[in-house]
């Protein structure tokens, strides 16, 4: 049976002439033991909120898991998947990626995410066990990891979290094969991987990898396990290859014809390519219907369950965004969008169980822990509340796990300028379609003293060239609760809310049921009916082109202000209305206190756009917006100047 895995792999790896033959080969008898003895899921519903997930961090070994997810019966994967390995549209890529119902539980590859996800997995179901019951939910999460993902600085911050939350519903299975694209790991480790483990708070325990009997009792004993567990397996990479084992030759590239047919000979495997015996395929369907007897007495308790489950999910929470807008009309004073944000939350946390929120110990600065709030601590788990510490990795690729186990909406707080931490994991959000939110704060020059290491120039443009990624930049507090409501609407795109740590006016003081956020741009002022000026501006920024239009208009230059919260929303909208709101007048101008790049496709050739294409200044926020010139005065003269010429 793990030779049928061995053969599956470098048959497709050679038919594609690209991949990572050796991993599934060094891998495939402990994955045998687990699918056969240990894990429990269903072929037939992949879904099955009870199953227990497997996660391929180490996603360059994707053929492992499409030779499990065939072997055991899953419809998503045919033997001709498999033959198209790596080309267009297969469901066999590179490296795993996510599709719902598939399988496939997230995608990985950029080395290290898989276990901050199944960090994530993890404490989702220690969540919904403390408030649905074990008797519905009681699953585990095997995370296999190699020396790379082992390297990459998430996986000390992941398990180092875990660890102190006692997550023992985690298991990783540790590739400890010893070989990296370089060469052996020896030339860059010399990690002592117990004493790190065990540092974190977690179980190690050390096994042959390809011993049957060994694998199954570490299995066995985890099974018990009071913290998470690392299995550390000693493999050998391209396990049967007789000049390729054990070598680097075989961890990215093809095994080559004559080297294949060397393996077959070593393993006794008397088949040809992508054959699979009649026999063999057998044993292995046998496993996947084991799992659709297990979700069938799950079914019988789960039945008499479900309204709890499906109350405890409910998504009536939207109804409040007309009362938080009818408040903030009524209480209209000047105020920080962090601020106007925790009064969102505080509204959200009463009604929904399902939004669990979270910072990087920023808490009391990004705005996003409430009286509201029960704090999820070690070996406690009836909370919404993580405090993930200085771990901004971490927290995203936990978020994506919270995400991807089941119907949870996940929110996690940092500073905009750290967003540069968090960017693969929102990359991964977007690229699986997941509903996370991303609350970054101290969103430009405006936090001030704290300086040009802190003041985020560049980290909005980045961030809004992210494909399926919402970048919302409210200006008043109307605004930020309109971006929350779009964000939990937004069931397919993650999003981020980038919101300022100093006061802001309102812009807006009638009421309407319309979210114009969701517009992307719209009109907020206008000087007289007929304008010969655009000004775009977004977030702190939509108070000072509106003050620079109402200097304007004292010398007859009548403008009209467009809010612009969200430039990905605008971009979508119909060209009718794109024409209405960017192509009324010739000449256009943008103000955001970052990089200015993004702002060029909208004010166009004639335009200017007022940013900060430099790093910024330690002194209190105003002084620097006089010193980059962002001050209406200035912005007023430079668009005289641009009129007359």
């Amino acid at each position: 049976m793990s030779n049928s895995i061995r053969a599956l792999s470098m048959d497709a790896v050679q038919k594609a002439n690209s991949g990572h033959p050796g991993m599934p080969m060094g891998m495939a008898d402990v994955s045998t033991i687990l699918f056969k003895y240990f894990l429990k899921f269903n072929p037939k519903n992949p879904s099955w909120i009870n199953r227990d997930r497997f996660v391929l961090s180490a996603g360059h070994g994707s053929m492992l898991l499409y030779s499990l997810l065939y072997l055991t019966g899953y419809k998503s994967i045919k033997l001709n998947d498999i033959k198209n390995f790596r080309q267009i549209d297969s469901i066999c890529a590179g490296h795993p990626e996510y599709i719902q119902n598939s399988g496939i539980e997230t995608t990985t590859g950029p080395l290290g995410q898989g276990i901050s996800n199944a960090v994530g997995f993890a404490l989702a179901e220690e969540i919904l066990k403390k408030k649905i019951g074990k008797d519905i939910i009681n699953h585990k999460t095997y995370v296999v990891a190699g020396d790379g993902c082992l390297m990459e600085g998430i996986s000390h911050e992941a398990m180092s979290l875990a660890g102190h939350l006692k997550l023992k519903n985690l298991i990783m299975l540790f590739d400890n094969n010893s070989i990296s694209i370089d060469g052996p790991t020896s030339l860059a480790v010399s990690d002592n991987f117990n004493k790190r483990f065990e540092s974190y708070g977690w179980d190690y325990i050390e096994i042959n990898g390809h011993s049957e009997n060994e694998i199954f009792k570490a299995l066995k004993k985890v099974q018990d396990a009071k913290k998470p567990t690392v299995i550390s397996c000693k493999t050998k990479i391209g396990y049967g290859s007789p000049n390729k084992s054990g070598k680097a030759s075989s961890h990215g590239s093809p095994l080559g014809a004559e080297e294949i047919e060397l393996v077959r000979k070593e393993l006794g495997w008397n088949y040809k390519p992508f054959q699979i015996p009649k026999n063999i395929l057998k044993n292995w369907r046998k496993i996947g219907k084991k799992g659709e007897k297990s979700e069938s007495k799950w079914n019988k308790i789960y039945s008499k369950k479900k309204n709890k489950i499906n109350k405890f999910f409910k998504n009536d929470f939207l109804k409040l965004f007309v009362n938080e807008k009818k408040k903030a009309l009524k209480d209209a004073r000047s105020l920080a969008s962090r601020k106007s944000s925790e009064a969102v939350i505080s509204s959200l946390v009463k009604k929904s169980t399902k939004i669990i929120g979270g910072s990087a110990d920023l808490a009391g600065s990004n705005n996003t822990k409430t009286n509201y709030h029960k704090i999820i601590a070690p070996g406690n788990f009836d909370g919404n509340y993580i405090h993930y510490g200085v771990r901004e990795h971490a927290m995203c690729g936990i978020m994506n796990g919270l995400a991807l186990h089941s119907k949870f909406i996940p929110y996690g707080g940092t500073f905009l300028i750290f967003s540069d931490y968090c960017k693969p994991a929102i990359r991964l959000a977007a690229m699986m379609k997941q509903q996370v939110i991303y609350i970054m704060t101290h969103d430009s020059i405006g936090l001030g003293e704290d300086g040009p290491t802190h003041q985020p120039i560049e980290q909005l443009s980045g961030l809004r060239s992210i494909p399926n990624l919402n970048v919302f930049r409210p200006a008043d507090r109307l605004e930020t609760i309109e971006c929350w409501e779009h964000a939990l609407k937004s069931f397919k795109t993650p999003c981020i809310i980038s919101l300022t740590r100093q006061n802001l006016n309102p812009i807006r003081n009638k009421y309407s049921k319309i979210n114009k956020c969701s517009f992307g741009a719209y009109e907020v002022l206008r000087t007289n009916k007929k304008v010969k000026l655009t000004i775009l501006a977004s977030g702190s920024e939509v108070n000072l082109a509106i003050e620079t239009s109402h200097k304007l208009a004292k010398d007859k230059i009548y403008s009209k202000v467009i809010s612009v919260p969200c430039m990905e929303l605008f971009d979508l909208q119909s060209n009718r209305y794109k024409d209405k709101i960017l192509n009324e007048t010739k000449l256009k101008v943008s103000i955001e206190a970052g990089s200015s790049n993004c702002w060029k496709k909208y004010v166009g050739d004639f335009g200017m756009t007022f940013g900060i294409d430099v790093f910024g200044k330690s002194a209190p926020y105003k002084d620097i917006y006089k010193f980059f010139g962002l001050i209406s005065s200035n912005i007023t003269y430079k668009i005289k100047k641009l009129i007359k010429n």
